[in-house]
């Protein structure tokens, strides 16, 4: 007896719910968001924000202001390297030119300099990478970064690889 009353009592209490529910459903429906959404604007041009590669596997992705650039080694050097452990970080308001040596990495099997891929002037380096040298093996195209250049010649980035032909560059040298 008391299952057929509880059956019933949900019933009508699952009536009694959409009775006062629907039209309170059908108020809020209609009611536009107290908030409006931030709308993000992007850039439409790819040069922006693609990133770069040079044949000495290292890469430069431009700022949203074309004139600056992020550098770092490519995922593909940070495998190769094995673990990291120093990184020589370069030093800042040094001019340089591209191909020119802007700092090095030091890992268990060997030590490699980092060529910058343009001209410019160094204006950041990532001092986390001090304490923590190992972030360039967990993040080497992300938080692994090295350095950021103010271009002096922005057109130099057109002479470098697309992430396609990096990619075809280093299955080549992998012999696939």
């Amino acid at each position: 007896m008391s299952g057929a009353f509880a059956g019933r009592a949900l019933k009508h209490g699952m009536d009694a719910v959409s009775r006062c529910s629907r039209p309170q459903f059908q108020r809020l429906r209609t009611q536009k968001p107290a908030f409006k959404p931030a709308v993000r604007s992007f850039t439409a041009s790819t040069r922006a924000w693609e990133k770069k590669y040079t044949e000495d596997h290292e890469w430069i992705e431009l700022s949203s202001d074309g004139k600056t650039g992020t550098i770092g080694i490519s995922t593909y050097a940070a495998k190769a390297l094995g673990d990291v452990v120093f990184v020589e970080l370069p030093t800042l308001d040094l001019e340089v030119s591209a191909g020119d040596s802007i700092g090095a990495v030091e890992s268990v099997k060997s030590a490699s300099d980092i060529m910058t891929p343009v001209s410019g002037k160094i204006v950041e380096a990532n001092s986390v990478l001090e304490d923590t040298p190992g972030k360039i093996n967990k993040s080497p195209e992300g938080d692994g970064w090295l350095a950021k250049i103010e271009m002096s010649d922005a057109k130099e980035v057109e002479k470098l690889m697309d992430a396609d032909g990096y990619r075809k560059f280093t299955e080549e040298a992998d012999g696939h």
